[in-house]
């Protein structure tokens, strides 16, 4: 049995049964048709996956893991804020006629600052620091710039990267943690496929950083369930459960911007049909 599959199943049990309702309150987001989108949510969510011994894909449905793989490489590696340089087309709607989200995910990333030993991006200092000082506490990456809101055509979801290594004793490696904060999650269209985009980013990082991929762990501030979602969740998490896919990335790449979508070797992925014609609150 997949671990990543109990741990959706767990939340989104709480989520419907313990969590509170936005019905009736002043709510932004809205149907196709009009009406206004409520939810059930949950506050303060936190998520452990720990790689080592799977990875996080669910076998309830199956989650595109290249197109994951495309759309972390597009904010992180290609630091594009532009539609057309990423082949899934999540991000169409938020986009302009010349393809630009505005200055939002991998514009932010490509922001230079000034350091006492250079000038970086925010990935790329994110590298050097992995390689010479590993055990910082400063590593990080932040997509949310108060002073770039009112220029992005969407509010960045997942925001904040933190990374941590450790030395386990007996091992010839350190090993490389994740702290993901996300402000804001539709737990039924974007759960796993953040959680799966993620821990390939610290699959990547860790293998051109010479460490071993560790712990994943998600914080979401509001996890929720739209809903005209409840009753697809119920279908889903009631859905048999098969053991995780074997995932891993080309050996041969020990530079972060030579990984490619190709690079990705997915193994034994057994899962359930797809949920198709959900609905998308915007």
């Amino acid at each position: 049995m997949s671990m990543a599959d109990d741990i959706f199943v767990r939340m989104c049990t709480k989520i419907i049964e313990q969590g509170t309702t936005t019905e009736g309150q002043r709510v932004r987001p809205h149907w196709a048709d009009g009406s206004l989108a409520y939810t059930i949510k949950r506050f303060g969510v936190c998520n452990r996956y720990d790689l080592r011994k799977e990875f996080p894909a669910l076998t309830l449905r199956p989650t595109a893991l290249k197109s994951c793989m495309d759309e972390i490489l597009w904010i992180y590696q290609r630091k594009s804020n532009n539609v057309r340089d990423l082949k899934p087309h999540i991000w169409d709607k938020w986009a302009d006629e010349t393809g630009s989200i505005g200055k939002a995910y991998g514009y932010q990333v490509a922001q230079v600052s000034h350091y006492v030993d250079g000038d970086f991006d925010q990935m790329d200092r994110v590298l050097k620091d992995l390689r010479d000082d590993p055990y910082s506490r400063r590593i990080m990456t932040n997509l949310y710039t108060f002073a770039d809101l009112s220029q992005m055509n969407l509010y960045p979801c997942a925001y904040n990267v933190i990374y941590n290594a450790v030395h386990v004793p007996g091992e010839a490696r350190p090993t490389l943690n994740m702290l993901l904060v996300q402000r804001s999650q539709d737990v039924l269209v974007a759960n796993n496929w953040n959680v799966c985009q993620y821990a390939l980013l610290l699959m990547m990082v860790a293998q051109v950083s010479d460490m071993v991929a560790g712990e994943l762990v998600h914080m979401i501030a509001d996890a929720h369930i739209y809903d005209r979602h409840v009753s697809i969740v119920r279908e889903l998490i009631a859905r048999p459960r098969f053991a995780a896919p074997r995932v891993s990335l080309n050996p041969k790449v020990t530079d972060f911007y030579d990984f490619t979508t190709d690079d990705l070797v997915v193994e034994n992925y057994t899962h359930g049909p797809q949920v198709k014609d959900i609905p998308v609150a915007i």
